[in-house]
């Protein structure tokens, strides 16, 4: 990733800073933006100072010696002074604007290329919601924040200061009051921080939780339909936004105490100036226009102080989603590319004495000494019972899992030597479950391939048997929907094999593809794939006896680890677990009429 996230190595940050502190190299670009920022606020902070005395001037002066020639040269400072301070705001406005969402605009990239960069180990542990989350709701507090609430905390800090002290050298009195009013606001300021921190966490953990069910509900609608659980999920769901009302409402009360706190204080203290000023003006200690100065500045004080609290709120809150997202960049990659780049790829597969176990559970091996070899052009079958490991085996090659022990070769070069980009793009893969986008079928065909032609194009979709595409109301450029829920389960398995195919890699591997068609278009599909894994290495997952035929060589993998390679026949009348695998399939007696093993299955 190209930004910074972390402190500088020579930089001494205090103990306990918080996450924000570690997402400020997402402002270094900006560091002219934020400069003009901050310069136009004090500017911003000067001018409201210099109005009310301004407006002293004119009171103490022209109008209490009726002096009305000098009212106008100062009025009229006055007016400019306003229109400078509204075209400062302006200005500051416009940067800022530019500035933030080039921050948010950063992180959202940097985000979504940390999240392509993590394995599936990764993304098998968390939550789709909890992601989706931290890519909509964290990402906009922090952009609110650094949009309004970093900036505004710093100059009504600097305001406050400020106007405190020229209203101590105004009138020492009437500033101490105005001093006494801040120790309240500090005190309660720092105890809200500490409880509101951990509420905001829990409403943007359940957020996530929320987004989960509902992302859920919407993929798994016809599941829900299907078995009628409409009530029983709506129910689930309806449990999960309850909990976080109930969260948020002691979220909102907390909130709402110190915000009420918050402008009590000011408005009490305009009432006590307002008086001991009077009093003081009927004893000739305070002038007039002094008075109306003070008054105006100590109102200019009423928005920094009761808007401390949203600023609090807002920045516990992006310091929350900080660490939330820092949760995801601080996820190293356990999976990580090579500098290796085949010159020459021939697509000679081998898999060496290879052990796994998901990372979660590392004691227990889901492969164990599993070795073969595919040769170039070569196709071998993969087969074995649910839950053998066959699927995993095939998520090696293109390095979706990397192995606990031994080593996946291709030309001789382990996988994990080669760049992640270039070895993916030798190996292509159709899943039983395949996965379609909410794009056109013809940017999910050639997803794999971008620079393909419209004739390379209708190829794979005529090997596939996935020419239903043409027929589609917009033909290739059909939208076919999230998931591609408006397609059968053959025509998503059909489009994700053309996807495969058009691919043109070297290795192609087929984990079960072929299980959702029916026995007409599968001996279709198969006649047709014949010709590409004559080209191509290919590595099969076969359930079904019919797809055996297309590889050259079969394996039998059992409780994790092959057993026995040979060819089909061979195995057929000498494996008797591959006889029981293969015998439950329709097709068996076709199979065994070709191999002349009848009586050898039968018995």
């Amino acid at each position: 990733m190209a930004t910074d996230l972390g402190p500088d190595p020579d930089s001494n940050p205090p103990a306990g800073v918080h996450s924000l502190w570690r997402l400020r190299g997402y402002l270094k670009p900006h560091r002219v933006a934020l400069t003009i920022m901050l310069l136009t606020s004090l500017a911003g902070v000067g001018l409201t100072i210099a109005i009310p005395l301004v407006t002293k001037a004119i009171i103490d002066g022209p109008i209490t010696n009726r002096d009305l020639g000098a009212v106008l040269p100062l009025g009229l400072l006055a007016l400019g002074l306003g229109v400078l301070e509204a075209a400062l705001i302006f200005w500051r406005r416009w940067v800022q604007s530019n500035a933030v969402l080039g921050v948010e605009t950063a992180m959202r990239h940097d985000l979504y290329e940390r999240l392509q960069e993590l394995p599936m180990g990764f993304h098998s542990r968390w939550q789709s919601g909890q992601l989706l989350s931290r890519a909509t709701t964290d990402l906009s507090g922090i952009r609110r924040f650094f949009g309004f609430g970093m900036l505004f905390l710093l100059i009504n800090i600097v305001q406050v200061i400020v106007v405190t002290i020229v209203l101590l050298n105004m009138y020492w009195p009437l500033g101490l009051v105005v001093g006494a009013a801040a120790v309240p606001i500090v005190a309660l300021s720092m105890r809200f921080e500490k409880r509101y921190v951990v509420i905001s966490r829990q409403v943007q953990d359940e957020q996530g939780d929320l987004a989960t069910h509902a992302e859920e509900g919407a993929v798994g609608i016809r599941v829900i339909k299907s078995f009628g659980r409409g009530e029983h999920v709506s129910l689930q769901y309806e449990e999960a936004a309850d909990k976080l009302r109930d969260t948020s409402m002691v979220k909102v009360r907390l909130a709402a105490k110190f915000w009420t706190f918050l402008e009590i204080i000011p408005n009490l203290a305009v009432a006590v100036v307002l008086l001991l000023g009077s009093i003081g003006v009927g004893r000739g200690s305070l002038t007039p226009g002094e008075l109306v100065a003070f008054i105006t500045l100590l109102l200019s004080l009423v928005w920094p102080v009761s808007s401390l609290g949203v600023i609090l709120a807002m920045a516990q809150e992006a310091m929350t989603s900080a660490a939330r997202i820092l949760e995801i960049f601080d996820t190293e990659p356990s999976i990580v590319g090579g500098t290796e780049v085949i010159a020459e790829p021939r697509g000679h597969l081998r898999f060496e004495h290879v052990d796994f176990a998901f990372p979660d559970a590392p004691d227990e091996l889901v492969l164990r000494d599993v070795s073969l070899d595919l040769a170039p052009g070569e196709t071998v079958a993969l087969v074995g019972a649910t839950g053998s490991g066959k699927t995993v085996l095939t998520s090696l090659v293109p390095r979706l899992y990397d192995v606990t022990a031994g080593r996946v070769t291709l030309d001789g070069v382990d996988v994990r030597e080669l760049d992640l980009q270039h070895l993916r793009s030798l190996v292509a893969t159709a899943f039983e479950e395949p996965t379609l986008f909410s794009m056109s079928a013809r940017e999910n065909v050639t997803l794999g391939r971008s620079d393909a032609s419209d004739a390379d194009i209708d190829e794979a979709l005529d090997i596939a048997q996935a020419g239903f595409v043409r027929d589609l109301p917009w033909g290739l450029d059909t939208r076919i929907g999230e998931q591609g829920m408006a397609l059968s389960g053959g025509q998503r398995q059909r489009l994700a094999l053309a996807r495969a195919v058009l691919a043109r890699p070297k290795v192609l591997v087929l984990d079960d593809t072929l299980s959702a068609l029916d026995v007409h278009t599968e001996k279709l599909v198969e006649d047709a794939l014949q010709s590409v894994l004559g080209s191509t290495t290919g590595l099969v997952v076969a359930h079904r006896a019919s797809t055996v035929l297309l590889a050259d060589r079969v394996a039998l993998l059992q409780d994790g680890t092959i057993t026995h390679v040979g060819d089909h026949r061979v195995l057929l009348a000498d494996v008797p677990a591959y006889r029981e695998l293969l015998a439950a399939d329709a097709e068996l007696s076709e199979l065994s009429d070709l191999s002349g093993l009848d009586e050898a299955v039968t018995a």
